[in-house]
């Protein structure tokens, strides 16, 4: 706005409507995605290792994103803000379309819903609907009036970040469960059992009933971000073929011993769920003759679909 002698000239009508517009897309986008971050960080870190960001840095990389998209939804929404929200809407979005284009060969067709109620995959569409919200940022900020009370926005953020950080602890509290060793060895190479849905499955590959409870998993439809880890509790030298025979998908780790004192158990097979490193449940039948286990335990500990 600017002034000639006492009378302020107004901004046109127009560039007003095309600001507020742009402002109340942004922050619906962006409040409705921090929020959710918020209300499900360890669901959110584990969407963040399916897209390749490293286990070390997805929850750290959670919290930040729900406070970054949180902030720039209220920031957008207030007019002396507005530019500040929309420079950190459109430097978020530009991050992630610079981060999906670089690994874009090794995400295509990998979900990445960032938003609540918008299903997307990584594709040539998703740079042309994040060109769409960028332009939606842009204008809240183009049509605005010049930002001021730094202050008072960064006491806002301030505030946004304890939300964020109490949303996180408050997750953390629910935890429950036994606590899974924080890493095995699997197929040869250090892996962490602290994040993701994890299930651990002990058999004897000379077993014919771990056999037929490893033939029937493999029909099951198991969620996707669902890691299944085989142990076999003898004859280590044949789960290759085990795996090969029975055709259920999973890794090996020969580390019986250090799971068995932490997860005890009679004879195979026998199964335990992990959730970001504890337990939800043990999974210790495995009817043969058409029942209807482990797939009511599986579905039931949200394993399968």
């Amino acid at each position: 706005m600017a002034a000639i002698g006492d009378r302020p000239l107004e901004m046109p009508a127009w560039k007003t409507a095309l600001s507020w517009a742009g402002a109340l897309i942004t922050a619906l986008l962006f409040l409705s995605a921090g929020l959710w971050k918020m209300s499900d960080p360890f669901g959110w870190s584990r969407m963040l290792e399916q897209l390749l960001m490293p286990y070390r840095f997805s929850m750290p990389s959670t919290v930040a994103l729900a406070i970054g998209e949180t902030a720039a939804g209220v920031l957008v929404l207030i007019p002396r803000f507005r530019r500040w929200g929309s420079l950190l809407a459109s430097l978020l979005l530009v991050a992630f379309m610079i981060y999906i284009g670089y690994n874009y060969s090794a995400l295509i067709g990998r979900d990445c819903s960032c938003f609540p109620w918008v299903k997307r995959a990584v594709g040539p569409a998703f740079f042309a609907e994040d060109a769409g919200m960028l332009l939606a940022a842009i204008l809240a900020g183009w049509f605005a009036k010049p930002a001021e009370s730094w202050k008072r926005a960064a006491a806002i953020t301030a505030v946004i970040a304890l939300c964020a950080g109490g949303s996180y602890a408050f997750a953390l509290s629910r935890q429950t469960g036994t606590k899974a060793p924080d890493s095995i060895t699997v197929d040869g190479k250090p892996y962490s059992l602290q994040h993701g849905s994890i299930f651990l499955f002990f058999y004897d590959p000379n077993c014919s009933h771990c056999d037929a409870a490893a033939r029937g998993m493999a029909k099951l439809h198991w969620r996707s971000d669902v890691r299944i880890i085989g142990i076999p509790t003898s004859m280590p030298q044949f789960a290759a073929s085990f795996i090969h025979d029975t055709g259920l998908k999973m890794q090996t780790s020969l580390d019986l011993e250090i799971l068995k004192k932490i997860f005890p158990f009679g004879d195979p097979p026998y199964g335990v769920a992990l959730e970001n490193g504890r337990e939800t449940g043990p999974v210790s039948h495995f009817d043969e003759n058409g029942g209807t286990e482990p797939a009511d335990t599986l579905r039931k500990l949200g394993l399968i679909e």
